[in-house]
């Protein structure tokens, strides 16, 4: 089986939401034969999952509107959710029919992604139990979250993602209570890495090392989206 990878750099919120919609049908229809891992950046936006309780968006659409900020509704699990510049977002579009039909599994999966590729650059990250994501557990005892993880399904097969704080300024995460959670330290690899005297990966060693690590965690090859089916999925903008 293969893992079929799309990178689409930095892409507007929507154009990336309306391809993930095609993908999804394509996946589940079989116009797409394998899984796909689409990789991206999006300009400043805040996404509202099922689960955003009252409060936890700190600042009125209004407001955001007038910061170049984009607010968004969507189908995802999960709270309130950040993207912005230099965080590395990743959608699988995955057939857990041909994994496991369990939305906790694909969840503990997604989170497994995330650690074993910052393991690659020396910086040791875990789940926090009861917490869906993925957190840096520093010597000192403090903890800071680096990725935040929310997805939906249709007949089994995953769309939205996890959003991994790669070298942004997190300036956006002041407007929101990040993912819901009261207190939470948000941090970036960058930050996490000087700050334990490890050298900080670039943008593109995160992203080759996510890619690598989900197609160990879900056992397929990762290979580039062929043309044929790009063009297939990005009638999706068109």
């Amino acid at each position: 089986m293969l893992l079929y990878t799309l990178d689409l750099a930095l892409t507007p919120y929507n154009d990336a939401w309306a391809l993930q919609k095609r993908a999804l049908a394509a996946r589940i229809s079989g116009e797409l034969p394998e899984d796909l891992l689409i990789l991206v950046q999006h300009p400043p936006v805040v996404t509202l999952g099922r689960s955003t309780k009252p409060g936890h968006l700190l600042a009125s659409a209004e407001y955001l509107e007038a910061q170049g900020i984009l607010l968004r509704e969507v189908e995802r699990g999960g709270d309130v959710t950040i993207h912005e510049p230099g965080q590395l977002v990743a959608y699988p579009i995955v057939d857990l029919k041909r994994h496991k039909k369990d939305l906790h599994w694909y969840l503990r999966q997604v989170e497994e992604i995330v650690i074993r590729a910052l393991a690659t650059f020396g910086l040791e990250c875990a789940r926090v139990e009861g917490l869906t994501g993925v957190w840096r557990l520093r010597p000192d005892g403090t903890r800071a979250k680096l990725a935040s993880i929310g997805v939906h399904a249709r007949d089994w097969v995953t769309w939205h993602g996890v959003a991994l704080n790669v070298e942004n300024d997190l300036s956006t995460f002041n407007h929101t209570v990040p993912c819901g959670i009261d207190g939470v330290e948000m941090s970036t690899v960058a930050r996490e890495c000087a700050r334990a005297g490890l050298s900080a990966p670039s943008f593109a060693d995160v992203q080759h090392a996510v890619t690598s690590a989900a197609g160990d965690v879900f056992t397929i090859s990762p290979l580039a989206l062929p043309t044929p089916l790009r063009a297939l999925l990005e009638q999706a903008s068109a």
